[in-house]
């Protein structure tokens, strides 16, 4: 199934993207963006990752067991090329040199070598990683993850021998050390309410809390990690020293465990930034990021400027953004032709609110989607 959707962009982005030289410096766009539907999924899909060949992966969720599809980038049929045991909640995936796919499954990492004639079962490369999310490797081949789903900000390094150990932390929105926590409540709406009280707008619920601060993880060319914080919109560096260690400062808060990476360490914040999730760097420097709480893509350039590449359009009359082509984006994945391609997960949160518009629906035949820029 294919479905083609035709909106202009809304900011700067990197020259050529649309034209298939992903490294330009920022500019104008030369055409509109076109986003089309590739692959229209009957299952929930978060996680996306390529082969270089053209070739998409993306885990799927509500299923025992998981499948995890093989799609070619210029659309056709998918392939199930390897499954994920029960219980599964598979999240981001990434290649090693070899050719093995490896996938966040809740607290664990799994993985499998993709073969579309014999699908096999995945097995634990590492388990003790609670909230297991993005996955990147660094130039050494040391897998890294991030926790993105329990909101302590860690980020663990594993070695060939499948060992995590924990490196840092980002520094979490709630310190605990007063019961129920100190800190700030990032609150996304919907799912959380307000409701108009005399002295203004008041929060009238807990609901639409947003405390994930490691979510996607990206190397760039130097061997520094980058991390997507989805509660505040912004992004943190972590250099690296020769062995691969990181060389961060740490221990500025006494509030927090002493790995916790000092605020010298966030490199960029920005509004255009909140809700994000993935991310993916370009030949020039430029990081990716899908934004799923506004259902954008935004690009932050080497020079710290941030431009939004593309946001849905509002409805006219509605002044909704949850028709797409954007459906809760996540997991950006740039192409060597240029192309950007997103998963859709179609969450029921924020500008994606209520999840009933769109290709998309909780209960339609398509629940979540690939999506790519046409060049």
């Amino acid at each position: 199934m294919r479905r083609t959707v035709v909106l202009a962009a809304t900011a700067a982005l990197s020259a050529g993207l649309l034209s298939g030289a992903s490294a330009g410096e920022a500019g104008p766009p030369r055409h509109p963006a076109v986003f089309e539907t590739v692959f229209a999924s009957p299952l929930g899909l978060e996680g996306l990752t390529t082969d270089g060949h053209g070739n998409l992966y993306t885990p799927a969720r509500g299923a025992d067991p998981c499948p995890v599809y093989r799609v070619a980038a210029s659309g056709g049929p998918a392939a199930v090329v390897g499954t994920i045991p029960a219980p599964c909640n598979p999240a981001g995936l990434a290649f090693d040199r070899r050719g093995r796919l490896y996938v966040a499954n809740a607290d664990t990492v799994v993985s499998f070598v993709p073969d579309a004639a014999n699908p096999p079962a995945a097995t634990v490369f590492t388990s003790g990683v609670p909230g297991a999310n993005g996955l990147a490797f660094d130039r050494d081949g040391a897998l890294w993850i991030s926790d993105g789903g329990t909101g302590q900000g860690r980020v663990w390094r594993a070695g060939a021998n499948g060992v995590a150990v924990e490196q840092f932390r980002v520094q979490p929105m709630v310190s605990d050390v007063l019961a129920g926590g100190v800190g700030r409540d990032v609150r996304g709406l919907p799912p959380g309410t307000v409701t108009i009280k005399p002295n203004g707008r008041t929060a009238a619920d807990t609901l639409g809390s947003q405390h994930i601060v490691a979510n996607g993880l990206a190397f760039t060319a130097d061997g520094t990690l980058l991390i997507a914080d989805t509660a505040r919109g912004a992004l943190w560096r972590v250099p690296m020293d020769r062995a691969g260690n990181p060389r961060a400062a740490t221990g500025c808060d006494a509030a927090f465990p002493a790995n916790t990476l000092c605020l010298d360490q966030l490199e960029v914040q920005h509004p255009y930034l909140e809700g994000a999730d993935g991310i993916v760097l370009d030949r020039a420097g430029g990081v990716w990021t899908a934004v799923n709480e506004r259902n954008a893509i935004v690009v932050a350039r080497r020079d710290g400027r941030v431009s939004e590449y593309f946001r849905n359009p509002a409805d006219p009359a509605s002044k909704l953004r949850d028709g797409g082509p954007l459906e809760f984006p996540t997991s950006p994945v740039l192409l060597p032709d240029g192309r950007l391609c997103v998963t859709n997960s179609d969450v029921n949160r924020r500008d994606n609110a209520p999840n009933t518009a769109g290709e998309a629906t909780p209960s339609g035949a398509v629940r979540a989607k690939v999506s790519c820029v046409k060049p």
